[in-house]
């Protein structure tokens, strides 16, 4: 399957991970998406209207019949909600189409834009951070979102990051000056999960990627660099956010030798 990510708009960097087209192959095809505590929207040709997929809670499997070819955007955590306008936790595990979202007017401008004409990717990426470019500057935010609850937010979600999900909650909240329940009440609506649970999401995306550098890995080493208690807790969140095990996951992404 052709997959390719490119950076996005300057102006949209604080916001966008990425701008991103994708491929399936000719033959049916099922692909594995692996939770990544980001929301995407997608467009995809053959007249079917762009949705949005929000924060996932566990691995789900795409299946393809025909080459599909598919235009996205992939939000920060936290930052898609100031062009959706809407509580994140409403989108988790679950898709809304984006004429539900911005109107039925606008979302059929942009995918006649897409798909009228024979453009490179790229350029047809660009039309997306167009649409972007023009609802951040025209104030599409949530106007009832206080400033201060995304500073608030954008502070928890760097904290977890930058402890690959090791900090614990009851210490974010603390270190935040704000209590845990209040913590966990606005990371749902504006992030789209639970702290405990996007810290965890974390933790699995650290070893997944270390995975796929690693051709002979000790699981158990493996377990206490990635912040597991041991190497059953790492077998436990694959099959439960990956549904498969470590070394199943492993041996399908192995390095070249």
């Amino acid at each position: 399957m052709f997959y390719r990510e490119y950076v996005p708009h300057p102006a949209l960097a604080a916001h966008v991970e990425c701008v991103w087209a994708a491929r399936a192959p000719a033959s049916a095809h099922t692909h594995r998406v692996l939770p990544d505590n980001c929301v995407d929207i997608l467009w995809q040709d053959g007249g079917q209207q762009g949705f949005a997929v929000g924060m996932m809670s566990s691995s789900i499997f795409v299946a393809s019949a025909r080459p599909v070819l598919t235009l996205a955007v992939r939000f920060k955590p936290g930052m898609a909600g100031v062009f959706l306008a809407a509580p994140l936790q409403a989108l988790t595990d679950q898709r809304a189409d984006i004429d539900l979202l911005w109107g039925r007017s606008d979302a059929d401008r942009l995918a006649d834009a897409l798909w009228t004409d024979e453009e490179p990717e790229r350029a047809r990426l660009a039309l997306i951070e167009q649409e972007l470019l023009r609802r951040l500057r025209a104030g599409q935010a949530d106007t009832m979102r206080p400033a201060g609850t995304l500073a608030l937010v954008q502070r928890a979600v760097a904290a977890l990051d930058g402890s690959r999900g090791a900090l614990r909650v009851e210490q974010l909240a603390a270190g935040l000056g704000v209590s845990r329940q209040h913590l966990a009440a606005q990371f749902r609506q504006h992030v789209g999960l639970s702290p405990k649970l996007f810290a965890r999401i974390c933790r699995f995306r650290h070893a997944t990627a270390a995975l796929k550098t690693t051709s002979s890995p000790d699981w158990a080493q493996l377990a206490l660099e990635c912040g597991y208690f041991d190497q059953s807790h790492l077998i436990h969140d694959f099959q439960e956010l990956a549904a498969t095990t470590p070394e199943r996951f492993h041996f399908s992404n192995r390095p070249s030798a």
